[in-house]
């Protein structure tokens, strides 16, 4: 079993009833929305945002029904993010299954990504917690600035290492930071207990981004697909903003200004991602991310020891491990 597969396996019960919850709200009189819905969840992935939610309320507090919705909605609005994206992008398939744009089309798919969104605010309001409600809307606002912000600046060229973190800090890490701070208001803990996690999740955020982004580096099948598509979209990623600041490389001038071209060919995104490898940027972003994960250790090591704690840290290691 992975890394993760143990963390499902310890909290089995609470993700029971999560998965139930959700198919719950989820359901509708309409036979065409629980169709759609139906065939969506045949595939749960990893729900590595809900999980969260639940550690972060055993290190802090006892799980209870508050935990449960809290999870469920941040799984939700989640979800539909992804349903949304498939649209934009005109994904065909995830999880290896075709995508509800590809079966049905990009109306249905819009409709039913808007319906996963009022069921998550529906399941923030059933926690009765207002300081839940408000992370949710939070949370949904944050998302939506940051992909702006990326398309902004692939837009203008802005290809530096801090507006890069700048930018998954929005679209990534927030989404993180607001699964501790959910799980941490359902059991009441503690403010600074719900800020000190908080910040391991932001740091947790940053790293899973950087190992999703090196997947579009690698033509191996246990890597990930080579699909390009951060290039071609104009987002251009860690591995390649460290190649592009290496003004000691004779190439670096004529890839900074290839990169800015509005519009790359397959030959030219090939050429980038060569030259990213060659000038050592996965090597700096591996780098980065073992700086995000000690100081992440550093930050949960000052709970009290428990299975939990070391639980995080193991969660930490899969992010970095994962090779999908």
């Amino acid at each position: 079993m992975t890394i993760l597969d143990n963390i499902q396996h310890t909290i089995a019960p609470e993700l029971r009833q999560l998965n139930t919850r959700m198919v719950d709200t989820l359901s509708t009189s309409n036979e065409m929305m629980n169709e759609i819905v139906g065939n969506y969840l045949k595939t749960k992935g990893k729900q590595i945002r809900p999980i969260l939610v639940i550690l972060s309320a055993k290190l802090l507090g006892d799980v209870n029904e508050v935990t449960i919705s809290a999870a469920a909605a941040i799984e939700m609005l989640h979800n539909a993010s992804l349903i949304h994206d498939d649209v934009v992008d005109d994904t065909h398939t995830r999880r290896n299954r075709p995508t509800i744009n590809a079966i049905w089309d990009n109306h249905i798919a819009v409709l039913t990504g808007d319906f996963f969104t009022s069921c998550s605010l529906r399941q923030a309001v059933a926690a009765n917690d207002l300081r839940i409600i408000n992370t949710i809307a939070d949370l949904g606002r944050t998302l939506s600035l940051g992909e702006i912000d990326q398309i902004s600046k692939a837009r203008r060229h802005i290809l530096d290492e801090k507006a890069y973190l700048n930018i998954i800090g929005k679209k990534t890490a927030s989404l993180f930071v607001a699964c501790t701070k959910m799980g941490g208001y359902s059991v009441n803990a503690s403010c600074s207990d719900i800020d000190r996690l908080g910040r391991f999740a932001w740091l947790f955020g940053q790293c899973f981004q950087i190992r999703d982004d090196i997947f579009d580096y690698f033509a191996d099948d246990s890597i990930g697909k080579p699909t390009g598509n951060d290039l071609r979209e104009g987002k251009v990623t860690l591995p390649l903003l460290y190649a592009l600041s290496r003004n000691d490389l004779p190439e670096r001038d004529n890839m900074y200004r290839l990169v800015c071209n509005d519009s790359l060919s397959s030959g030219e995104i090939a050429r980038l991602i060569d030259y990213a490898k060659a000038a050592g940027g996965i090597d700096y972003a591996y780098r980065r991310m073992e700086e995000l994960r000690n100081e992440a250790v550093g930050i949960i090591m000052e709970f009290p020891a428990s299975e939990i704690r070391d639980t995080f840290v193991s969660m930490f290691d899969y992010i970095i491990a994962r090779n999908m």
